[in-house]
């Protein structure tokens, strides 16, 4: 599914993207949707996001555990995401220790030689979930939240300079450099809120709405995850 996703991005083509339904999703042979999996346009997925005002009070990262090796594996939840997305295999050493390999990151549409130029990316920012509604989930929901393999939209690898150029912000503020894949980036966003229950503020919406009107009305399949 990762591989799907890096290539379409890659070029140009834009793809709906289902959801795995296993917890470790990365290495599922195969992907089906479960019972309560719902599949609707992505315009419609947006009117099911409530509008809310959004609250940071009491946000820490520290508050989102992560990375953690929910497997026990011995690989963590970066590094599985990395094994996941590379187009060219990195070596793993002792203690899931990865070397060399190339990734590709959709939002600024370059090649990466090495997992040292990447970060995981929370497609929805660990803040922007706890202005939303996470602010009032337990710790072990929040963790989910933080290493969700279940979901390939949740977690992306994209290089240092890009995911520090978005920081915590929202569609209203920021979207990817490369706009090839901006109608990507907005629907799996949609995707990734409404998979979790998250609200969206009235700025979000009207970023949202704006950047979908010039994009395919695809399906998107959501599995929630709470």
């Amino acid at each position: 599914m990762r591989f799907l996703r890096t290539a379409a991005a890659a070029s140009a083509v834009f793809v709906a993207l289902l959801i795995p339904t296993a917890a470790a999703a990365h290495t599922a042979p195969a992907a089906t949707a479960r019972a309560d999996s719902i599949t609707l346009p992505v315009a419609d997925a947006l009117t099911q996001l409530p509008v809310r005002l959004e609250d940071r009070t009491g946000y820490e990262r520290t508050k989102f555990k992560h990375w953690v090796d929910a497997d026990k594996d011995g690989c963590n939840t970066r590094a599985e995401v990395l094994k996941a997305e590379a187009v060219v295999a990195p070596e793993q050493g002792a203690r899931c220790k990865l070397s060399g390999g190339q990734w590709y990151s959709p939002y600024d549409d370059r090649y990466i030689a090495g997992p040292s130029g990447l970060d995981i990316d929370h497609l929805v920012p660990l803040a922007e979930a706890w202005d939303s509604g996470a602010s009032a989930w337990t710790a072990k929901e929040r963790e989910a939240y933080a290493n969700d393999l279940g979901d390939d939209r949740a977690l992306i690898a994209v290089s240092a300079a890009s995911n520090r150029s978005k920081a915590d912000q929202d569609p209203s503020t920021w979207l990817p450099p490369a706009k090839g894949y901006r109608c990507q980036y907005v629907t799996d966003w949609v995707a990734d809120k409404l998979r979790w229950g998250l609200s969206i503020d009235t700025g979000e919406q009207a970023a949202l709405t704006e950047v979908l009107g010039d994009c395919p009305n695809v399906p998107v399949t959501v599995t929630p995850a709470r």
